[in-house]
């Protein structure tokens, strides 16, 4: 395999730390990289391999100064909008991990495992799009009950961790934490959230819609309908939780009319399916946690139940490390696997 010049755009970010780690895991081809991030971070230092990197300017011209043919965006959407189209017009495919490009009808949306095909649309934008966080685990474990069943509907419920805010938001709650054991609690900033998130939850994550949800909610709803190509019927209830990382769901779906769900057959479907794994033994106190999902490629799904009054029902728990299946890893197996369809590799 060919090696090749790799830009990580918001290389001094959460998600730009983890893409690092994910690269040197895969073994990623690798011939030149490039760290970028903004004028204020420039000058920093990355380590990559156990060599140090030094991190440089984003700017319009430094993708064609250091011909780069793959760049990893994941510094914001406005950044995305801003130098994305420089990145395309040197020559590089654009894996976005911001929520600029995703329902762009130009630009793919990708899970490999899922809808691998879409990759060959890259070259209408020259950008693929990777989904939100919460998408990508959902998706991971509801393709594979669709080829099953048939599915009609997804009501979620999703448990997310603090770090889905970025670095502040780990720092907000280790803070307020803190201050809850110096009994100081009530002068906690709160800066990362709109209210107190140590000892609490939150029932919202971005800012409300029109209709009653809130944006990260919708984004569920508009992102697994593209990427399934189904127009499946999704209702989300997002809410933060004072986890460090790696966000959980609970999931009720209903297959079509007429459907008999074997909840063995629902295990086996999701156990075969790739990057998914069941831990599933109630009576064992066995089922995903946050603390197993933690630095790991895996989607863990369990909890795995039929309804109790319909038979085309079943609920189930789903987890997984939101910055590395849910954004870095996403990312690097979407590269991955352009590289194999664009190189016949």
């Amino acid at each position: 395999m060919r090696k090749f010049n790799v830009a990580v755009v918001g290389a001094t970010g959460a998600v730009g730390e983890e893409l690092f780690r994910v690269l040197e895991a895969y073994d990623f081809p690798v011939n030149k990289l490039v760290p970028l991030a903004s004028a204020r971070s420039a000058g920093s230092t990355i380590e990559y391999r156990n060599k140090e990197y030094k991190v440089l300017e984003l700017t319009e011209t430094c993708f064609e100064e250091n011909e780069v043919e793959i760049a990893f965006f994941s510094a914001g959407g406005s950044v995305s909008e801003a130098f994305a189209k420089f990145a395309v017009e040197a020559g590089a495919v654009v894996i976005d991990n911001t929520s600029h490009f995703r329902m762009d009808p130009k630009v793919p949306l990708v899970v490999p495992e899922v809808n691998p095909e879409d990759i060959a649309l890259w070259k209408e934008s020259g950008i693929i799009a990777n989904p939100n966080c919460s998408t990508i685990q959902m998706v991971l474990s509801l393709k594979p009950l669709d080829e099953l069943y048939g599915i009609k509907r997804v009501d979620v419920a999703t448990y997310q961790a603090v770090s889905g805010a970025g670095k502040k938001g780990m720092e907000e709650l280790v803070q307020q934490m803190q201050d809850f054991f110096a009994f100081k609690l009530e002068d906690s900033e709160k800066k990362a959230f709109a209210h107190q998130i140590a000892l609490n939850v939150i029932p919202q994550i971005d800012v409300a819609q029109d209709n009653g949800f809130t944006k990260e909610e919708m984004k569920m709803v508009k992102e697994t309908q593209k990427i399934l190509h189904k127009n499946i019927q999704v209702a989300a209830t997002c809410v933060r939780v004072p986890v460090l990382r790696s966000h959980s769901e609970s999931i009720t779906v209903t297959f079509e009319e007429g459907t008999l769900v074997d909840v063995e057959e629902v295990r086996e479907a999701l156990a075969k399916f790739e990057n998914v794994e069941v831990i599933d033994d109630l009576t064992n106190n066995a089922y995903p946690m946050p603390i197993i999902s933690t630095d790991t490629d895996i989607t863990y799904v369990g909890r795995i139940r039929k309804d109790v009054y319909e038979d085309n029902i079943v609920h189930y728990f789903n987890v997984a490390d939101q910055v590395r299946v849910g954004a870095a890893t996403n990312a690097v197996r979407i590269a991955l696997k352009w590289i194999t369809l664009e190189n016949d590799i």
